[in-house]
């Protein structure tokens, strides 16, 4: 596949699981793939330099941050988000319509689009899907997200049903709006709750407008993780099987390993780098939390079984006195190691697929992670 157009090529496939790349202007990324969250510009803690050296090879950035600063016509001016941020590999901006519903004050939601105040200074905005495409193209994003409204988790019945319309309204009219070009995509949302019928309703009507990927949205946001897979069980197998498959703002590692055994390509979330600053790490043996005052004497890396320049450099006690010091160094290292780990647990997915073995590589990681922080470690 030349680099010069976007798109998607599965190169191995075990049950519903699938590994293949996705090709895009500025260069190419492997699926499964996470996606780093640099939400303003920036993966907090890390440089560009840490972030290729984790193995990440394609990151997030988000509409409704760097709309309100430092504006999408200022990144523009000064040559687009990659050359701004100083990441020369792939980006995908959120449309920010997640953040229009959890952070944004007093948004009405028309036709038209969503006016809401920001939570930075209390000024009104407007926020439509023609809009919404027009600031990822001044970002230069390599994927482009339709505007959707992301229904709260308690929203329920003909609320729901009038939501998910909205929404499927929007992504036809984000299609309109987006100037296609080789190398760019622009994916559609799917939405619709845990609501089965919704979902598949949702997943028609974007098929019928045709995208260049697909995203699952509107999970991870308090349906618990049986009702997730149910929808995933349900809803990607209404996905187009040529085109990319995203899982938004989801990422627990059992939850990733789940999601890929039933045929999802992509996903996003800060819980890594957000962990890293508040001090939990992510093993091959599950969550540690460096703080606790046992780690204080414990000469042994973070986890035995990673091959990070953290784990391999560091201790355990080293790391709980930085983060018990609140030192910013802390907060770098356990990041680094934590981007290390998910994106090695990516590529250990993606080999397991290629030679037909992701369901024993599942029943394995469950049984390590069931294990937990012992000793011998």
């Amino acid at each position: 596949m030349s680099a010069s157009r976007f798109g998607f090529t599965r190169t191995a496939g075990d049950g519903l699981a699938r590994a293949g790349r996705v090709s895009t202007a500025h260069g190419e990324y492997a699926t499964p793939a996470f996606m780093a969250v640099g939400t303003a510009a920036t993966v907090k803690a890390m440089t560009p330099g840490t972030l290729r050296a984790a193995g990440c090879e394609i990151v997030l950035a988000n509409t409704y941050h760097l709309m309100l600063r430092p504006g999408a016509e200022r990144v523009q001016r000064l040559g687009g988000l990659h050359e701004f941020m100083n990441w020369p590999g792939p980006i995908l901006t959120d449309s920010g319509g997640f953040q229009v519903m959890s952070l944004a004050k007093l948004r009405t939601v028309t036709e038209a689009g969503v006016k809401f105040q920001s939570h930075l200074d209390g000024a009104v905005h407007e926020l439509t899907p023609e809009r919404a495409v027009e600031i990822q193209r001044c970002l230069d994003a390599d994927i482009t997200m339709v505007l959707d409204e992301c229904p709260p988790a308690e929203m329920t019945g003909s609320d729901l049903a009038a939501s998910v319309e909205r929404s499927m309204r929007w992504a036809e009219r984000s299609k309109q709006a987006f100037d296609a070009r080789a190398g760019y995509g622009l994916f559609g949302i799917n939405q619709g709750g845990v609501d089965e019928r919704l979902r598949a309703d949702s997943a028609a009507a974007l098929k019928g407008v045709g995208f260049d990927g697909y995203a699952v949205g509107g999970l991870a946001v308090g349906e618990g993780q049986e009702a997730m897979f149910r929808v995933l069980d349900a809803v990607v197998p209404e996905l187009p099987e040529a085109a990319p498959r995203y899982l938004m703002g989801v990422g627990k590692p059992d939850d990733l390993v789940g999601a890929v055994m039933r045929g999802i390509d992509m996903f996003d979330c800060v819980l890594p780098t957000r962990s890293g600053r508040t001090g939990q790490a992510f093993t091959s043996r599950g969550a540690v939390n460096i703080r606790n005052a046992r780690h204080g004497d414990d000469a042994r890396p973070l986890d035995g079984a990673c091959d990070c320049a953290v784990c391999t450099g560091y201790s355990r006690a080293y790391l709980n006195h930085l983060n018990r010091a609140d030192e910013i160094l802390g907060a770098m290292l356990m990041t680094q190691h934590n981007l290390h780990y998910y994106q090695s647990l990516m590529r250990f997915m993606r080999a397991a697929i290629e030679t037909g073995r992701m369901t024993d590589f599942a029943a394995a990681f469950a049984a390590e992670q069931a294990r937990g922080d012992i000793d011998t470690l």
